[in-house]
């Protein structure tokens, strides 16, 4: 099995700020994350100057302003992508970005970016799903705010226009920041591949790391979870989203589940062989039996340790004659 991809998502926790961003760069690469990802827009090609904040922007940023001058405050210039690209591929780390518009997905196939991520609220865009399959080979569908026949739908679209089924990776999500618990209905991984036929994953919007590292054991292949320097920044995103030292721990902790889902075989491993012989039992002689005399149940019982004949046998040898004297707990020869 290949290793769960992780994505540590950026998104737009710089705030606008280049050291900021790059610093998120480092946290991710420091992580073990496999990659980091940002969002990529221009703010008034997507968002119309009549639109609302969600809820949670506004809890986080107040309503004063609209939601397209929230948004043209955390956008950054094609030039500042290309130059963050640059560092992360200094770095080390895989650098990815998901486009909010028709020339953001332009812009990233031209920047190299290796497959496209297409966010939840773009499932029902047509003309964006078209653009994104003619583009990118391989494909990351976030599946936030959908029912299972607008997913379907949505594939439909991108495998009619280009993109191989086998080349996407469909993740269940709610957009809920932070999601609670009871919503983050973790079981519609495993109902996304069986009824899509498609492999799976999670964009996880929980507090915490618990809902992401169950993913993982439902079949998730690639998890995403937000990260932030500093949970108390001014931002929409910032308290929904992991600290450097939390997401260093899911990464360890979905590295540590996916080797501890092993190979699914019921057999017993090479570190527990050796505690067979001493947990298991045997068949012993429960007093003194001489030799020619009958094994029966008074005079046989079950003790460790388990390298004599198995309990198993027990009506076997019942009614047998010994082979020799045994003494009080003997293991029992024939």
């Amino acid at each position: 099995m290949e290793p769960v991809f992780i994505i540590a998502e950026a998104g737009v926790n710089h705030n606008g700020n280049m050291d900021l961003a790059k610093k998120l760069i480092g946290v991710a690469r420091d992580s073990g994350a496999d990659a980091v990802k940002f969002q990529t827009f221009i703010a008034t090609q997507g968002i119309s100057r009549y639109a609302k904040k969600a809820p949670y922007q506004e809890k986080e940023t107040g309503s004063a302003e609209s939601q397209l001058d929230m948004v043209r405050k955390l956008e950054l210039s094609f030039n500042q992508f290309r130059e963050l690209k640059d560092y992360a591929d200094q770095l080390g780390i895989l650098f990815l970005s998901t486009p909010f518009d028709l020339p953001s997905i332009a812009f990233l196939k031209e920047l190299g970016i290796p497959f496209g991520k297409i966010p939840s609220g773009e499932v029902t865009n047509l003309p964006y799903l078209i653009r994104m399959a003619q583009n990118f080979p391989d494909l990351i569908l976030s599946t936030g705010m959908t029912t299972l026949k607008e997913v379907s739908r949505a594939l439909e679209v991108l495998v009619q226009n280009g993109a191989g089924k086998d080349h996407i990776v469909v993740l269940h999500c709610n957009t809920e920041y932070p999601t609670p618990f009871r919503d983050a209905n973790l079981r519609a991984i495993q109902t996304i591949a069986r009824e899509l036929g498609v492999r799976t994953g999670y964009s996880d919007h929980t507090l915490g790391i618990e809902a992401a590292v169950a993913a993982v054991a439902l079949g998730a292949v690639v998890v995403e979870k937000h990260f932030t320097l500093d949970q108390g920044m001014e931002g929409p995103d910032h308290r929904a989203s992991l600290s450097p030292g939390q997401l260093r721990e899911l990464v360890l902790a979905i590295r540590n589940v996916e080797i501890a889902l092993g190979t699914g075989i019921k057999e017993p491993t090479a570190s527990e062989l050796r505690n067979m012989e001493i947990a298991r039992k045997s068949l012993v002689a429960s007093r003194a039996i001489r030799k020619g005399e009958l094994f029966t149940e008074e005079n046989l019982t079950v003790k460790r340790p388990g390298n004599g004949i198995s309990p198993m046998r027990w009506f076997d040898l019942l009614g047998k004659k010994a082979i020799r004297n045994f003494g009080e707990d003997e293991l029992i020869e024939l």
